[in-house]
This record gives C-alpha cells, sequence and structure tokens, in this order.
C-alpha cells in the first residue's frame, strides 16, 4: 500500500519546551534541553511571542540553533506559519539544516541557484510542511526568492550588515573600462574641485590614495536624473558588474536620498540605513528573530537591519561570564626582541605557521590578505580563500599544510578542534565598504562602530574555539589592532572571558622574547596539566570582571529609532519630516559622552536638508538653520578634515565662511579673563610664575605637575585640575569646555638615558577616557594626550600600544610654552588684564604666539603611533 498516513503530530504543542520533549523521544540529539536554552525559549513565549523584532543572544556553543529551530517549529505547528532560517553563507547553511534534521525538525536547504531548487522542497515550505534553510541573500536580494515568509529566522544577525545593505549598495571599482570616471564626471558639481582632480590622477600621491571622501548629499540630489542616466547607460554597455546592476534597480528614482562615497580604487551609493521598511520580504513577515553570539549596545542591530526598535532577551544566567573554550591570545609585535627588530616579525609568524599546519588568517582588506600571503606565509604553503570553501570546509582540514587566508570575514567558518589550532587576526577590523572607512577614517565617529569592531575581534577569534572544551592560538598582528584590543576600555567592554583572555595575552607579550612565546605557544597547545595550572589565572581574572558598555551606547541607542525613522523619511522624500526627526537624533546626541562626530555627520545632513527645504520654500528662517547646522557640524568634527573636502560648488552658498577667530582660542581667552580673577594680583602671579618654573626646569613629579596645572590656567583652562593622588588620573587635565581637552602624564623623574615603555604610552592612551569618565561627557573630538619626559629613547613595544592622540613631548617644549603665556599675561597685565575683551586678549596672546593655535601644533609634532624614530 503507498498511501501516506497521518503523522499523529498535527496538535500544536503547548510550547517549544513542550515540543521538544516530544521531539526528543525520536531524534537524534540530547534528551533534553539545556536550562538556559529553556530559559531562554520561557522568555521569547511569556514575553515575546507576538513582537515583531527580538533578538536573542547566545554564546557559541549554547545551543543556539536549537533554540531557533525550536521557535521557527512551534510557529510552524501551531499557526502554520511559513518559517525561514537565514545563515550568511552556503557552508553554514548546510551545517544548520544538518543539526535542524538530527533534533527532528523538518526542514529544507534553499541554496544555489534557485533554477535548481527542488519542486518538492520548495512546496514543503510554502506549504509550511517544514521550515526553509538558506542564506541571507535569497531575501535581501533585487529579485528575492525567499519573498513569502512569514517568520524569519536571522542567524549571526551580528555579522550581517553586508548581506543586507548588499541590495542598496552599488559599487564600482576604478578600471579602464569601468563607468567610475563617469560617474566621477556627473557628480563634479558635488565634490571639492581639488578632490576631483585627485580622484581623476593616474597617480595620486600616497596620502590620498587611501582617503574616503563624501559627496555633498546637495550636489547628489541636484544631479540625481543625470546619475541616474549615466549608470543606467553604463548598466547597458556591462561598463558595471552584475551586482551594480541588481542595486541600480533598487536605487532607481531614490538616487538623491542616496550618500555617495569616494577613493581613488572605487567608489560606493548606498543609503546610510538600508530602508529595510520598504523591502516586502523583509518587511512583510509579522516577525523578525535575531540570533547573535554577540549582540551588544548602542543600536548597531537596529543600524545593521534598519528597525526602529528590536527587543532584546538577554544573554543567560551564567553564560555572562563563561566562554567557549579557550583563546591564547598571542602579541609577537610586543615582545622585547620582534618589537626591536620589526622586519623578523614575518618570519616568526611564519614558523609559527609551519609549526601548526593549518591556520585561518583574518584581515580586513584585500590589500592586508595579499601583504600577508606575500610576506607572512611558509614557502610551499596552500593558501586557500573563501570561495575555496563556501560548499566543503574540508578542502582546508584535510591539508597538512595551508592557510585559510580570509578577507572582511569574521563570521561563518567553524574549525572546532584538530580542525584547525591557530587563528591570525591580521589588522583592524574597520575596513568594510566605503561607508564603513568613511565613518572611521574620515569622519572619526569609531564609537558609532565599536560594538562592530568589537564583535568581529570576538568572533573572528573564536572560529576555531567552537565548543567547551576546545582551544586555540590567536596571534594578533598591525599596530591599530594591537593598540585597540589592548585598551582597557575595549577590553571591559568585551565578554569577560575574551576580557581575561586578553590581558593574560598582553601580560605574557610584553617584555617576553619570541622565544619565551614560542614556549609558551608549546604548553598550550600540548594542553595538558601544565596548561590547566596556568589556566586558572584565566579563569580567575574572568571572574572578577564584569562587561562595561562602551563609552557614548547609551546615546547611540537612544538615537537610534529616530535615526531609522529619519532614514525612512529621507527614502520617502518626506523633507521636513525628515529634518523634524533628524533634530530629535540631534537631542540625543547632546550631553553626556556622546560621539560628537557622529552627531557631526547628522548636523551636517540636517543642514543640507533645511538648505534643500529653504531652496523649495524660499523660507529665510530654514537658511539660517542650515546654517547653524553647518557650524555645529564644524564644531563637533574639529580635528577631522571631511568637511574641508565639501568645498563642493554646489555648496557655495550654504556653507558658512570659517569664523575669523578659531573658536579654541576664543574660548581660551574667555577661560584666561575668569581665572585672572585669582591669578593676575602681582603678589599672586609673580610668586606662582616663580614657584612653577622651578619646577619645570628642575623637574621633580609631583611640583612638577603642580606647575603643569599652573600652565592649563595660564592657557585658558577652565578648568586645569591634577590628579588628586589617583594614579589612573592624568597628572594635568586642561579643559577648554567642548572644543578641546588636554591630558597630560608626565615622568619628569625619568634619567634621559632611560627608555619609555609600552606600559607608560598605553597608560597616556587612557587619560582622555578617565577625564570623560570622571566629567560625565566625552571629550571633544581633537583632543591630544601629551606624555611629557626626557628619555631619550623608546621601547620599540610601546608604538604598537600607542594610541593615535597620544604625542610625545620634551620637557624644553613645555618650558618654551610656559615663556610665551608667561609673557603674554605679562604683556596683558599692564593693560589692565580683567578690563580687556576677548578679541582684546587674543590680539596680545597672539603677538607673542600664545594662543592654543600656535603652540598646540608645537606640541603635536611627534605622535608615538607614527614616528617610530623620534628621539
Amino acid at each position: 500500500m503507498a498511501f501516506k498516513r497521518s503523522s499523529g503530530t498535527s496538535a500544536a504543542p503547548a510550547d517549544p519546551e513542550h515540543l521538544y520533549r516530544q521531539l526528543a523521544l525520536l531524534n537524534d540529539g540530547p534528551e533534553a534541553l539545556w536550562l538556559h536554552q529553556g530559559d531562554v525559549l520561557r522568555s521569547w513565549h511569556a514575553d515575546h511571542l507576538n513582537d515583531p523584532d527580538v533578538a536573542i543572544e547566545l554564546p557559541t556553543g549554547a545551543g543556539k540553533t536549537l533554540v531557533g529551530g525550536l521557535i521557527g517549529e512551534y510557529r510552524r505547528r501551531a499557526t502554520g506559519e511559513r518559517v525561514a532560517y537565514l545563515c550568511p553563507t552556503r557552508q553554514l547553511a548546510k551545517q544548520t539544516t544538518e543539526k535542524l534534521t538530527r533534533y527532528g525538525i523538518p526542514n529544507v536547504l534553499l541554496i544555489g541557484k534557485v533554477s535548481r531548487w527542488s519542486a518538492a522542497d520548495r512546496s514543503r515550505y510554502t506549504s509550511a510542511n517544514a521550515i526553509a534553510v538558506s542564506v541571507y541573500s535569497h531575501v535581501f536580494n533585487a529579485n528575492p526568492a525567499l519573498n513569502d515568509a512569514q517568520l524569519l529566522l536571522l542567524d549571526d544577525a551580528h555579522a550581517a550588515e553586508g548581506y543586507v545593505a548588499g541590495p542598496w549598495s552599488l559599487e564600482i571599482s576604478r578600471d579602464e573600462h569601468s563607468a567610475y570616471h563617469d560617474v566621477l564626471s556627473a557628480l563634479a558639481n558635488a565634490l571639492d574641485p581639488l578632490v576631483v582632480a585627485r580622484l581623476r590622477m593616474d597617480v595620486p600621491d600616497s596620502q590620498y590614495r587611501n582617503s574616503v571622501y563624501l559627496a555633498s548629499p546637495l550636489g547628489v540630489a541636484a544631479q540625481a536624473g543625470h546619475l541616474e542616466e549615466v549608470l543606467t547607460a553604463a548598466a547597458a554597455a556591462d561598463k558595471i558588474s552584475d551586482e551594480a546592476v541588481y542595486a541600480l534597480r533598487f536605487l532607481q528614482g531614490h538616487l538623491g536620498q542616496c550618500m555617495v562615497y569616494l577613493s581613488y580604487r572605487r567608489l560606493l551609493v548606498r543609503p546610510l540605513i538600508p530602508p529595510t521598511l520598504f523591502h516586502a520580504p523583509f518587511n512583510d513577515p509579522a516577525r523578525r528573530v535575531y540570533m547573535s553570539a554577540t549582540l551588544g549596545a548602542g543600536g548597531e542591530l537596529e543600524r545593521i537591519f534598519g528597525r526602529r526598535g528590536i527587543k532584546r532577551i538577554p544573554i543567560p544566567n551564567g553564560w555572562e561570564k563563561q566562554g567557549t573554550g579557550r583563546r591564547l591570545f598571542c602579541f609577537p609585535q610586543l615582545t622585547s626582541d620582534l618589537s626591536a627588530e620589526p622586519a623578523k616579525v614575518g618570519p616568526w609568524v611564519a614558523d609559527v605557521i609551519a609549526r601548526n599546519g593549518r591556520a585561518v588568517v583574518l584581515t580586513p582588506d584585500i590589500r592586508t590578505a595579499n601583504f600577508f600571503t606575500n610576506t607572512r606565509i611558509p614557502d610551499r604553503y596552500k593558501v586557500l580563500k573563501a570561495n575555496h570553501v563556501e560548499d566543503d570546509l574540508k578542502v582546508f582540514t584535510q591539508e597538512t599544510a595551508a592557510a585559510l587566508v580570509l578577507n572582511n570575514r569574521y563570521d561563518g567558518i567553524d574549525l572546532p578542534d584538530n580542525e584547525c589550532r591557530l587563528v591570525v587576526l591580521a589588522g583592524l577590523p574597520a575596513r568594510g565598504d566605503l561607508q564603513e572607512r568613511f565613518l572611521h577614517g574620515s569622519l572619526g565617529a569609531v564609537e558609532v562602530l565599536q560594538e562592530r569592531i568589537r564583535a568581529r575581534i570576538m568572533q573572528g577569534a573564536g572560529r576555531a574555539t567552537r565548543n567547551s572544551r576546545d582551544f586555540a592560538a590567536v596571534l594578533v598582528l598591525d599596530d591599530d589592532l594591537v593598540s585597540y584590543v589592548t585598551r582597557r576600555d575595549v577590553q571591559e567592554a568585551m565578554h569577560p572571558e575574551i576580557h581575561a583572555e586578553l590581558d593574560f595575552g598582553y601580560n605574557n607579550s610584553i617584555g617576553a622574547t619570541s622565544t619565551e612565546m614560542l614556549d609558551n605557544l608549546r604548553v598550550f597547545l600540548a594542553h595538558d596539566q601544565e596548561w590547566r595550572d596556568v589556566d586558572q589565572d584565566i579563569v580567575d581574572a574572568r571572574e572578577q570582571y564584569e562587561r562595561i558598555d562602551a563609552p557614548g551606547s547609551a546615546e547611540l541607542q537612544g538615537s537610534v529609532r529616530d535615526e531609522v525613522a529619519a532614514w525612512d523619511a529621507i527614502w520617502q522624500g518626506e523633507w521636513q519630516r525628515a529634518l523634524e526627526l533628524i533634530r530629535k537624533v540631534l537631542d540625543a546626541l547632546r550631553g553626556g559622552r556622546a560621539p560628537q562626530r557622529y552627531a557631526a555627520l547628522w548636523n551636517y545632513l540636517a543642514s543640507c536638508l533645511a538648505q534643500r527645504l529653504a531652496d523649495q520654500t524660499g523660507d529665510s528662517a530654514l537658511h539660517d538653520a542650515a546654517t547653524k547646522f553647518y557650524d555645529d557640524a564644524r564644531n563637533a568634527g574639529r580635528g577631522t578634515t571631511w568637511l574641508s573636502h565639501l568645498a563642493a560648488p554646489v555648496e557655495s552658498a550654504t556653507a558658512p565662511a570659517p569664523p575669523d577667530v578659531d573658536p579654541l582660542d576664543e574660548q581660551a581667552m574667555t577661560g584666561v579673563l575668569a581665572n585672572a580673577v585669582s591669578l593676575a594680583k602681582p603678589a599672586v602671579f609673580d610668586t606662582q610664575i616663580q614657584r612653577a618654573r622651578a619646577a619645570l626646569a628642575d623637574m621633580p613629579s609631583k611640583p612638577y605637575e603642580a606647575a603643569l596645572v599652573l600652565l592649563g590656567q595660564l592657557a585658558g583652562a577652565v578648568p586645569s585640575e591634577g590628579d588628586g593622588n589617583n594614579d589612573s588620573a592624568p597628572d594635568a587635565s586642561w579643559i577648554f569646555r567642548n572644543t578641546s581637552w588636554a591630558v597630560w602624564e608626565a615622568k619628569s623623574e625619568a634619567k634621559p638615558d632611560g627608555e619609555l615603555g609600552a606600559g607608560d604610552v598605553r597608560q597616556a592612551g587612557s587619560h582622555l577616557r578617565f577625564a570623560a569618565t570622571k566629567r560625565g561627557e566625552a571629550a571633544p573630538g581633537d583632543s591630544p594626550a601629551f606624555l611629557v619626559t626626557p628619555q631619550e629613547r623608546i621601547h620599540s613595544s610601546a608604538y604598537a600600544v600607542a594610541e593615535s592622540h597620544v604625542y610625545l613631548v620634551r620637557p624644553h617644549e613645555v618650558l618654551e610654552i610656559f615663556d610665551r603665556l608667561v609673557r603674554a599675561w605679562r604683556a596683558a597685565r599692564t593693560r589692565d588684564l580683567t578690563s580687556l575683551s576677548a578679541p582684546d586678549l587674543i590680539a596680545v596672546f597672539k603677538t607673542e604666539g600664545a594662543l592654543p593655535s600656535q603652540w598646540l601644533p608645537r606640541l603635536r609634532t611627534h605622535p608615538i603611533q607614527k614616528n617610530g624614530d623620534v628621539v
């Protein structure tokens, strides 16, 4: 008899836990759910059953696939919903379908070319008889194959930005036959003529080769019709890629609502936030469940998916500190011998790879990947890339001597146990598409990318530790990455397990020799009792740490709802509503520790919108508002050059002329007048000046630090204060309100023949964050940290941990600034200083070279991070 009988499972389960008790009777999975899985499922069923957007955080190894699968299977059985489970890659989709099958959850694998999908499998999904397991690109696509799901399960959501934004991202690479120059010509009026000239050069100066520029949104809007014609013609002439052609379909009629980023090598047209509200295959499902090992804070998930609010189910009790497996972080560039001879780092890394057989290498961009392949892979090693392992990792894991080099891919590759014991992180993972590079490099809005960067580091480091007993060594290379992950605030924002591992790795790298590091690697990879005794140190440290959200996270989370809503309004051409929403964004990004450079971008966008409305309505008040927003953008973006590169002809009537007086100088002179109340009296002034100069000349520590505080008062800082006997505090903090701060680390008693170490440089880098925490507000973007020392040598490891805002200052330079300021004060006092106005003081101080705009550049001559030869 060929008739099919009922399976007897038609009755809807009471909840996902009850469902698994039924499945476990016959499946090949675990006999019962883990306690934390049950906790998450109960929370979802009781509190979030009908919420449209819910995120679940479960670390690697905590059974995330089973939790997501049970949610999908429960909805499928209880309500007959069509459920699609999306993964970043085909390889992960295959792993997922294998797991769901083992758990007894009916599913079909729908990946690859749609024309090759099994009609029967597709029918099982559409009739809600099985869950579809697929990849993001089959939903986020110009012609999505999965366009009728009622519940979307979105795995590895933290890594989905590229997949989600892809349909709206039109990228054109610069090559002989591309449309790069056609688009550049179409947008010439939206760019500074100097930028256009740089981008048209056959061989640009090296300093411009990697710069990312933003085209004026006003200019893009004005040329939108022409730009669309150029791109349509380019598509017809096969001058853009197939991916760009697909993106053009999404962007047609909306090019005037896009951001355009340009570099020498490529250009990118895309909205700031993907307008997923208008993409039915993603927006129409009644529910979306986002699953991730690292959700983080600061609104990152909402910006990735273009959602105004996503509710969170927090990480289960017991997993807030415990991680998956064990990683030994190694920093070769901090060892005593390799830091002194950087040329030997490459051969040392190649030797470590050769000793381990297989290694996975994660890089942020193709250039870094190519450099690593050419200089740090052992001879005659097999080098594999992402496309080689997309369908089967055995291509890599069955090799005995191979390196899997992945570009900007920190998720989607699972290499448990002996499949791989060595991970190499080479380069700071902040070089994704041009928008990301603009936000990080040109705009300097690091805070808005912090969660993304940390997630990539944590996930990348965990590619080869996929269960609780797994272990792998992680080599951390590149000065930017080393400097970033050794920062205490970065470590504090990470999972306590990673925090403890990073701290342990740093302490066992700094000052060690590369030979000692090799011995440590041997002990770790043997993973016997000798290592287990050491491992307890990491466990003990982990239990003491608590995860602390990074500065600015609360403000970024508070602004994201209106950011997404504003971009939805922009996408629809609702300019007035968009401007109102951006005002709310800016309100959320004011005060406290809000990221001001990210606020600078939103101020600039508000200026463009206000000017657009002013041109349409003739309302002069809107023109005045545009000017005010632009001024605010310039102030918030102080220390960056992106606005100066926006001197586009189309904005000539909008952008206000730079102020005649530097706002920092004006603020400093206001501070001088305030400080004069206590300092200007002859007896007080002369006594304090003599005492301070003697301290700056003789350099005893405590008097020297007190002299730095007085120097700040003379410079116009309000307040200028010392460390209050707190070893973690700056020796002096000069606050020029919201224009700039300067913090000091003084090693005045050090001997000239001594050596400045990594610890002192690392401490100096943390001082701005200490001051920001103490004051409860963000440091202005252009704020420096000065490390003053007579030491003639700098230990080579110090360069690797130096942050970009840390500058080396010599004691004689401090004395020179002191003398300039004293001369200016004496000249002002002859004219009754307290009766002078700020403009009067500016003239006096300018004569003596005592304005901040005059002495700050001198103190910023030697950034430690970039000048390894400074002595």
